[in-house]
């Protein structure tokens, strides 16, 4: 991706409106994401990353489910993404489709570009 279309979060800024998670079994770091409160009512699922040794393990749906309860318990109706639209990122744009995600357009402070597709998906 060009550097424009890239939006990851950096890791030592310090930001309250973020929670950060991760998965372990046995002690083995598998997967990583975070969750950012947008407003009251809409949260982002950001910075999501599994390890190659936990691709098609379950991690990825344990992952944004998790994270999808959890805004869910903080009273968010709307969860939102933002992915890359190149092919590298297909198995990331299937997985969120299959947890309940559509094609939104952007949202926060996204732009829409070629690089991305954002996605959403209302609780309750």
């Amino acid at each position: 991706m060009p550097p424009e279309g890239v939006h990851v979060l950096d890791p030592d800024a310090r930001d309250d409106t973020l929670t950060f998670f991760s998965l372990r079994v046995d002690g083995e770091l598998l997967g990583i994401a975070a969750l950012r409160q947008l407003d009251p009512a809409h949260a982002e699922l950001k910075s999501m990353h599994t390890t190659a040794a936990a691709r098609g393990r379950g991690v990825g749906r344990a992952l944004v489910d998790y994270l999808v309860a959890v805004a869910a318990d903080r009273g968010v109706r709307r969860v939102s993404l933002e992915c890359g639209s190149g092919p590298a990122f297909v198995p990331a744009r299937t997985l969120y489709a299959s947890a309940g995600f559509v094609p939104c357009g952007p949202f926060g402070d996204y732009a829409a570009t070629p690089d991305n597709v954002f996605m959403t998906r209302l609780l309750g």
